[in-house]
């Protein structure tokens, strides 16, 4: 499980479908959210819109692996796809919050690599979230009020990217994915393989 977290307007969501797009062995996790959809977003593949009583619903009957409320809305991320993905083989990316991340660690620690998404400064954050014109003054002022506190929880990430050029920062996040495939407890068949390599076969 690789999961993303950055400030709202740090790229995060650029980079997670670029990867996507590099990377044929990698799914999105798409969470639930109870906020509106906001233009250019598709029912199922950016989120799947839900009403507040359904999600309450879902937390009750513990089908989600997190659940967090931001900005008067709440996301949360269900078990099952991600269940069977990983039991496909498929590795699952997630563009969720450190309180989202926080849970998810706390249910799967060795199985996850968390990766934070800095901007390369204050205005350019601020510039970003101007630029994408999806939201009010008002809601862009709250954003970045809320980034200062987002962004104090950086050191909780085994990795963290400064995202100052969009390319650097994805291969930067395509390198981190290809080490940690690599990791030796993640590769299945390994012991078999080394038993066989010293028996020289």
């Amino acid at each position: 499980m690789l999961v993303l977290s950055s400030p709202s307007g740090a790229g995060k969501t650029t980079l997670s479908r670029d990867l996507l797009a590099s990377d044929g062995n990698l799914t999105m996790s798409v969470s639930v959210t109870t906020r509106p959809k906001r233009p250019g977003e598709e029912e199922g593949v950016d989120y799947v819109f839900i009403e507040p009583v359904e999600f309450h619903l879902m937390v009750n009957r513990q089908e989600l692996l997190e659940h967090a409320k931001v900005f008067d809305h709440y996301y949360g991320t269900p078990a099952a796809p991600v269940e069977q993905a990983l039991a496909a083989g498929r590795d699952v990316l997630f563009d969720i919050d450190w309180q989202g991340a926080q849970q998810l660690k706390q249910r799967a620690r060795n199985d996850l690599a968390g990766i934070f998404i800095l901007p390369p400064s204050t205005a350019a954050l601020e510039r970003r979230l101007k630029s994408r014109a999806q939201d009010s003054d008002e809601v862009v002022a709250r954003r970045m009020s809320r980034a200062a506190d987002e962004i104090s929880h950086w050191a909780e990430y085994d990795y963290v990217i400064v995202n100052s050029d969009l390319p650097r920062a994805l291969e930067e996040l395509q390198a981190i994915l290809a080490a940690e495939r690599l990791k030796r407890e993640r590769q299945s068949g390994l012991l078999d393989f080394v038993k066989l390599l010293r028996e020289g076969q």
